[in-house]
């Protein structure tokens, strides 16, 4: 016998804990499965973790912006496992509130892996069965391993945050979001950083801003190598060499990091031996609703083929419970204007559509206008390094399809953009606002 419930959660990650926990919220009785731990890759090995890195290297970088304008130097260095506890402990925390919510909810929690059945019932690990009308995938997405000899040899994204002090000489190895964060991070804590990139930098970022970021990267310190396909990674764990094409070697490496995707977790579960259908990546094939090819099955976040993004996940989440348990028919999230942040040094952010995009759109229809600008504080340091501002236009009205923004301050200043722009933002609305002075978004105000 299955045991009723009215909604079925496969994973505890951000969208599938905003699925559980807005179904709860609106009378449903839930039942989600997860064998990991609660909050998934973003709160454990993700978002979290890394941000918490990202704050460290951006203290370690003022430390040495602040000996160039004036303070007294001294010797700094970061005390590796007393941040890596306080980062742990903050994340335990996360945990458990998350436990405490579940349980207010009453959300019955199963920390086993489950098996699709039908369209309809579950059978966790352990034998038990569970039934409901709608079954919500939430599995999420796990690193890509790579087919070569010796892959064994370098670290994953998980097993960075297992680290006990930085690697004098590290490789990373990709060239997307994971790459570039870690690249700059842990040069910044101190690290000597190559990034082996096998085509273009942030691929899906606009392509000037991103070359921009490149060049940064490089006067920083970070040696870029493009063009190489990663073959056999050779030696041992701390004297690591890579071999790709033509012969070419490069190290050697105390460490190496594979950043080279993620791949969906949509295989092992019975989704495929009931129909549900995937894409040649593997990632659930699903509609605007999130509804899969089956029946009482849906899909939300990393395990589908939308932008891999937490707040992508929790929106999908919550307006799938909206509409399933909620009585709200229409109810889908609009995923036409997502913001979206490397947390690079500096970082980088962008909204709406690349130049590129806008150009295969809307062809001559287009206007672009750039901006660079040295912050005060590096111009009173002395620096001549420039920031970036970037806006892509349409029509003969001069609306808003793209803002792109690079320097300190982009991931923060960038939110409330994203907001004007989703709500129909042109050209003269910026010119006409009052700027708040000096600051890092006034520069989107001042574009000519």
């Amino acid at each position: 016998m299955s045991e009723r419930f009215d909604l079925i959660v496969l994973g505890a990650g951000s969208g599938g804990l905003s699925a559980a926990q807005h179904a709860a919220r609106l009378g449903a009785r839930v039942a989600l499965f997860d064998p990991d731990a609660l909050g998934g890759t973003c709160v454990n090995r993700g978002c979290v973790p890394k941000k918490a890195m990202w704050y460290a290297a951006q203290i370690a970088d003022m430390h040495r912006l602040g000996a160039e304008i004036g303070f007294e130097s001294v010797p700094m260095r970061l005390d590796w496992a007393r941040f890596r506890r306080l980062r742990d402990q903050y994340i335990a925390g996360i945990r458990q509130r998350y436990a405490m919510r579940l349980d207010m909810a009453g959300i019955r929690v199963v920390p086993e892996s489950a098996r699709v059945l039908a369209n309809d019932t579950v059978v966790s690990a352990s034998g038990w069965q569970a039934s409901a009308p709608h079954i919500v995938v939430a599995t999420g997405a796990r690193p890509r391993r790579l087919e070569i000899p010796g892959f064994e040899l370098g670290m994953l994204s998980d097993d960075i945050f297992e680290l006990e002090a930085a690697p004098q000489h590290l490789a990373v190895v990709g060239g997307g979001y994971v790459a570039v964060e870690f690249a700059c991070v842990m040069h910044a804590l101190g690290c000597k950083v190559d990034l082996l990139v096998r085509d273009r930098l942030l691929a899906g970022f606009d392509h000037e801003v991103a070359e921009d970021l490149a060049a940064k990267m490089q006067e920083r310190g970070i040696r870029l190598v493009r063009n190489v396909q990663v073959r056999a990674a050779r030696g041992k764990p701390g004297s690591i060499t890579l071999e790709a094409g033509e012969d070419a070697v490069y190290g050697l490496y105390d460490a190496v990091l594979w950043a080279v995707g993620r791949v969906p977790n949509s295989t092992g579960f019975g989704l495929q031996e009931l129909g549900v259908i995937c894409n040649q990546d593997g990632h659930v094939c699903v509609d605007a609703f999130q509804n899969t090819h089956v029946s009482g099955i849906y899909a939300v976040g990393d395990v589908t083929d939308r932008k891999a993004l937490t707040p992508v996940a929790v929106a999908a989440g919550r307006a799938l419970s909206d509409r399933l348990i909620g009585g709200h028919a229409d109810a889908k999230f609009d995923d036409s204007v997502i913001p979206s942040v490397v947390f690079s040094e500096p970082p980088m952010g962008a909204v709406g559509l690349t130049e590129q995009e806008a150009r295969a759109r809307y062809g001559d229809a287009i206007s672009v206008h750039r901006g660079r600008y040295t912050p005060l504080l590096m111009m009173v340091a002395g620096r001549t390094e420039q920031n970036v501002v970037k806006l892509v236009c349409v029509g003969e009205d001069a609306r808003v399809v793209g803002i792109h923004v690079l320097g300190a301050g982009s991931d923060e200043l960038l939110q409330g953009f994203a907001v004007a722009l989703q709500k129909g933002l042109y050209w003269r609305d910026l010119k006409a606002a009052i700027a708040i002075h000096p600051t890092a978004a006034e520069e989107l105000l001042l574009l000519h």
